[in-house]
């Protein structure tokens, strides 16, 4: 659990970092020892970056450090982020943990970088360099958004419309949902379910299946 003393300096750490980067530069600090991602984000400095604020969440990195547990969670080191309006952000993951190695909570950093990615893009035209492309993470801005967006993303692991989706590719994409932490979100049960036109029981047999 995070103590008074370090949660202080958290706060003080992330106002000052945002502060020293100008607004561009969100700074988010979240609370991970009550297990409840609906609201994990105790701290944040230019929450406009990705319209998020105090009591907000989760993140994909949240998610992950609430289901993996000790060990076997790592930090996120200049990785690309997306906001749900499109901005693309230059992002830092650091958990944070207690005596036993539990991941109690997490220092984020999101740099938004979509008016440099322009201009480099402008450059590039001069230079001819080449850009390894990645697809961004996105950065959502409720518990209903990231289970959509990671519903989307299941749906595209396995790369075809649900109507045309087999057993086993129901299977596939549950299996994604569940190594995600999308279940761990209230009420996600019932949407999956109705998304993939499936009853509750064929959805923890998927999910047995999956773990099998």
């Amino acid at each position: 659990m995070l103590d008074a003393s370090t949660l202080e300096f958290l706060f003080h750490l992330a106002k000052g970092l945002a502060r020293q980067f100008g607004p561009n530069c969100e700074v988010v600090v979240h609370d991970l020892s009550t297990n409840d991602p609906d609201s994990s984000i105790v701290a944040i400095e230019n929450g406009h970056v990705t319209g998020r604020k105090v009591g907000d969440g989760p993140s994909h990195a949240v998610l992950e450090g609430l289901r993996a547990g000790a060990g076997k969670v790592e930090d996120h080191l200049c990785y690309l982020t997306r906001t749900k309006d499109g901005k693309i952000l230059k992002s830092t993951t650091l958990y944070l943990r207690d005596d036993a190695g539990e991941p109690v909570g997490m220092f984020g950093i999101n740099y938004d970088i979509t008016l440099m990615l322009a201009m480099e893009e402008s450059l590039k035209q001069f230079t001819a360099a080449e850009q390894e492309t990645k697809e961004p993470q996105a950065i959502t801005r409720s518990v209903a958004d990231l289970l959509d967006e990671l519903i989307a993303q299941s749906v595209k692991l396995v790369g075809k419309p649900v109507a045309l989706m087999s057993k086993e590719d129901k299977v596939k994409a549950i299996q994604f949902l569940n190594e995600t932490g999308a279940f761990l979100i209230t009420k996600s049960g019932d949407k999956v379910c109705k998304f993939f036109g499936i009853s509750k029981y064929t959805l923890y047999s998927y999910i047995d299946e999956a773990k099998e």
